[in-house]
């Protein structure tokens, strides 16, 4: 375990803000009250050399860098059970959107320091935000920072920077005076992106301003995991979300399971933030209520995570 300079780290005072939104997609719904205590956050999302910090440490492996459990999957093919990931890959035209396979496919020895799989590697990217990290690769660096993982309101909190309320992370244009706040696609999904604020994939932690609390990169560049089960919709209050007890790993809510894929039991968590694969065009949740539910075994090109520390 190593501990973390405070620097690297924002203090976020705590408070009560109107969590979730009613405008927007239905699992946002019903916007209410939250109240959360005081707790610090990484200024930026764990990146490449944090995480290779972490790996040359403790020698840990990845859930991408080991082999599938086919049991897990049925009806997956035997020649995916492999190590791998999801990658995105640009169609050659528009597509239906509503088909996700159009755009994600497994590639065998894609992971954390392959991004794109065999041949690729994250020379170059060492300040870009970690991905191909499942939730309990997330944890087990929080557990060797001496952190944890932030609950859903922890990070819509400080997300919010302050602004309770407001459309995005920096107030209610999403390109104030024509001027990009975050890392999303431009242009029609999943064909085409214009890339007209400066990046077609991910972006160097930092690269655009900060919130109000001064946190970097809540909204866009990456999916963020949080600790919350998932469910598709948000209970009327909650109280003391930090100290809400959490189903156990073995046992999550009902709710937590997609009921699109009956067949595949593997629990999910709540994601925050969007990232540079959300356009106008497609997916709308670069914004701080936006949330989605994330497989907890999910490796993919787009997904990363920030640390927290809770006051004592």
């Amino acid at each position: 375990m190593v501990g973390s300079a405070v620097h690297t780290m924002v203090r976020i005072p705590g408070g009560s803000f109107l969590m979730g939104s009613d405008r927007h997609y239905p699992e946002e719904r019903p916007a209410h009250r939250v109240e959360v205590g005081p707790f610090w956050i990484d200024r930026y999302a764990v990146t490449n050399a944090d995480f290779s910090g972490f790996v040359a440490a403790t020698r840990y492996v990845t859930l991408a860098e080991r082999p599938l459990d086919l049991a897990l999957y049925p009806g997956a093919k035997p020649e995916l059970a492999v190590p791998g990931a999801l990658v995105f890959h640009m169609t050659d035209g528009p597509v239906d959107t509503h088909e996700v396979s159009n755009w994600w496919n497994y590639v065998p020895g894609a992971c954390w320091h392959a991004p794109e799989g065999p041949g690729s590697s994250i020379a170059g990217r060492e300040r870009h935000p970690v991905v191909h990290v499942a939730l309990e690769d997330a944890e087990a660096y929080a557990a060797w920072a001496g952190k944890s993982l932030p609950t859903e309101a922890e990070w819509e909190f400080a997300a919010r920077g302050g602004l309770d309320g407001a459309e995005f992370a920096w107030g209610d244009e999403l390109t104030p005076a024509g001027r990009h706040m975050a890392n999303t696609w431009q242009g029609p999904f999943p064909w085409r992106n214009f890339a007209t604020d400066g990046f077609a994939g991910s972006a160097p932690v930092g690269a655009y301003d900060p919130n109000g609390y001064g946190v970097f990169d809540m909204i866009g560049n990456v999916w963020e995991w949080t600790t919350d089960w998932y469910a598709p919709r948000h209970p009327d209050e909650i109280a003391n979300p930090c100290c809400a007890p959490q189903h156990p790993r073995g046992a999550p809510i009902e709710t937590s399971y997609d009921p699109r894929t009956p067949r595949i039991r593997i629990p999910r968590k709540v994601v925050k933030g969007g990232s540079f694969l959300c356009a106008p065009s497609y997916c709308r949740r670069y914004r701080p209520p936006a949330r989605q539910p994330q497989m907890i075994d999910s490796a993919m090109s787009h997904l990363g995570f920030r640390c927290i520390r809770r006051q004592e």
